[in-house]
């Protein structure tokens, strides 16, 4: 699948969840990673949570290998204050992850902390 918006910087927080999801399914481990700052956290659950890129990177390549594939909820509007916004989304099942992404100087978004659920 080809991402238009591959390399571009996202200028709305909004995006990086579907932008996430559209690069899980497409297998875009790399294009998954970049949407976050180079020492972002995930929770992953369990007690198991990965920081900086080389091991977001490592976590969705574990993913994809998988099989699984992100489900797309109901996303919430964000909230903005300054340069960090709180991006959340209501899965299928339930469950609703919480991120946190921070204005970059030029202007773009990426996320610094992340919360989820995979069931």
């Amino acid at each position: 699948m080809n991402d238009p918006t591959k390399g571009k910087p996202v200028y709305d927080p909004q995006q990086l969840e579907p932008l996430l999801i559209s690069r899980q399914h497409a297998g875009d481990i790399e294009g998954m990673t970049a949407l976050f700052e180079s020492d972002a956290v995930i929770d992953c659950g369990g007690g198991r949570f990965v920081r900086g890129r080389d091991a977001i990177r490592r976590y969705y390549a574990e993913i994809v290998a998988s099989g699984r594939k992100f489900a797309t909820g109901e996303q919430r509007p964000a909230l903005v204050c300054g340069d960090l916004a709180l991006t959340s989304t209501r899965l299928p099942d339930g469950d609703v992850t919480s991120e946190v992404a921070r204005r970059q100087d030029d202007g773009s978004w990426l996320w610094v902390i992340d919360r989820y659920c995979v069931t």
